[in-house]
């Protein structure tokens, strides 16, 4: 492949890819069909080519990975390994993932139908976590408590024990890297359960791992469905903490499962409808308008931080909303393997339906549809960018979670006005705002009901700060150490010193 890929190349790459392609489940480190000899397709959304029939897991494999990391746990070659041993194995975890970063960009390009660029972005996000998780396990130090002179204790960190991940389908390998990579670190048995609409890159990153050193039964890989292998790992009495990202219904399903069983942690990161503010004292309005439409076209708004209300002031409204359409007649989507794409392919039929339903019922609802509202020709599942003025907080687009390339703009006359609105949610995990007023900013930033705050950009960050949100948007928190702690038990020590 050339030094800069072309579309050609990376057809010719994912024509040999497909033609050899991990499809079965990985448990107690081997790669194996389900118990039940079941199947799934997982489907191209941008040409509706088949790509391969994936193991489907049920409750059997379930119960055989649970028994298996279990006993890696108990063996405790990965539990009791000191910290700078899986500090290493990690790290060459990392290594390995780099060396394969294309062709794990490219199964999720394959997989969902994100464009190659910013699949590839996503590996370099997934390489960094997987880095950053390694370099914290030898600096989570434990404490030693002020006792009498007669006493000493101590407060230890110590791994739960089996980690169950369920992932979703919009970022497949980052947000796999950002639950494992904690859980792995702190000495944990993993399970990882992928989406059914993006299983690739996760089984590619078993056999990484497996390489990298990762001991026996410690990350085992089931792909399957949410109902079957994921509600079987959801009740198991075995599994101690569930770490999930996606919808907050499935979310809530997740969280009566533990009530059901045996009280396992669970840690969510759900759903949202991020406010986006613009105040008219911002200084560049071309730049922010260009910001503002990444923030909801990006990954075909197939983003749980979408920034997908944005709520401008009415005396910049007019000519604001005229920049942003400008800035998205370049975004619109094309084939994901073409360098140049901003946009690809909706993940499948049904998210593809569920989108164009939400936007007739913009219409219908009575909000002004100023761009796109329609699906483009051909064989693949594209939507382009479509933008609705005029929405206010009754419109089902003004409140729910669309997860596709919509955009709602509503208008605010003051201050409090925007922050009212800003909170009208059910979520929270995310929300920004653009100002260049100092006092402006500490006090909007204090007021804004959202697990993280933007201000004067988008979704910015990286491994050092924690990603998650409030309300019902979720409460865990990937990312950074905290991320680290999740996964880890506080044990007390209470020794007598006296003789």
């Amino acid at each position: 492949m050339s030094l800069t890929p072309t579309l050609a190349d990376w057809q010719a790459k994912a024509a040999a890819l497909t033609a050899n392609l991990e499809i079965r489940a990985f448990i107690d480190d081997e790669f194996v069909a389900a118990a039940s000899g079941e199947t799934f397709a997982t489907v191209n959304p941008a040409t509706g080519d088949t790509l391969a029939d994936v193991a489907s897991c049920d409750a059997a494999d379930a119960d055989k990975a649970v028994t298996v990391a279990r006993a890696a746990f108990e063996r405790g070659d990965w539990a009791r390994l000191a910290p700078t041993g899986r500090k290493l194995v990690m790290l060459r975890l990392a290594t390995l993932m780099e060396s394969h970063r294309d062709t794990l960009a490219l199964l999720d390009t394959l997989d969902m139908g994100k464009p190659i660029n910013s699949a590839q972005s996503d590996v370099s996000g997934a390489i960094g976590c997987i880095r950053h998780q390694a370099e914290s396990i030898d600096k989570l130090y434990g404490e030693v408590a002020p006792t009498g002179d007669d006493t000493l204790a101590l407060v230890l960190r110590e791994p739960l024990g089996i980690v169950a991940a369920i992932v979703p389908w919009n970022f497949p390998l980052m947000m796999t890297a950002w639950k494992i990579g904690p859980a792995l670190a702190a000495g944990n048995s993993v399970i990882l359960k992928p989406s059914e609409k993006s299983p690739l890159s996760a089984l590619y990153l078993a056999s990484l791992a497996r390489e990298a050193g990762l001991p026996r039964g410690v990350f085992q890989v089931l792909p399957g469905f949410g109902h079957t292998v994921g509600k079987a790992l959801a009740l198991s009495m075995e599994v101690n903490c569930l770490a999930f990202t996606g919808s907050t219904g499935v979310g809530k399903q997740l969280l009566q499962y533990a009530g059901q069983s045996n009280l396992k942690r669970v840690y969510l990161e759900c759903g949202g409808k991020s406010p986006n503010i613009v105040f008219a004292d911002c200084k560049d309005l071309d730049r922010v308008a260009r910001h503002a439409a990444e923030a909801i076209f990006y990954n075909q708004g197939e983003v749980c931080i979408a920034g997908s209300r944005l709520l401008v002031e009415n005396s910049v409204r007019d000519a604001f909303v005229d920049k942003l359409l400008a800035a998205a007649e370049s975004m619109q989507p094309g084939d994901p393997l073409d360098p140049s794409s901003f946009m690809g392919a909706i993940v499948d039929r049904t998210q593809y339906e569920r989108v164009l339903d939400y936007i007739r019922q913009g219409v219908e609802e009575g909000a002004r549809l100023r761009m796109g509202g329609t699906s483009l020709d051909g064989p693949g599942l594209f939507i382009g960018p479509t933008v609705f003025d005029g929405v206010t907080d009754d419109m089902v687009i003004g409140r729910e979670e669309i997860f596709g390339p919509v955009l709602s703009v509503f208008g605010f006359d003051t201050e409090e006005e925007a922050i009212a609105m800003a909170n009208n949610s059910d979520y929270g995990l995310a929300a920004g705002f653009w100002s260049q007023d100092i006092d402006r900013i500490m006090r909007v930033t204090r007021r804004l009901h959202s697990g993280q705050v933007f201000v004067n950009n988008w979704a910015g960050g990286d491994q050092t700060v924690p990603f998650g949100g409030v309300k019902q948007s979720g409460n865990g928190r990937d990312k950074s150490h905290h991320s680290l702690e999740e996964y880890s038990e506080l044990k007390s020590v209470w020794m007598s010193l006296s003789p």
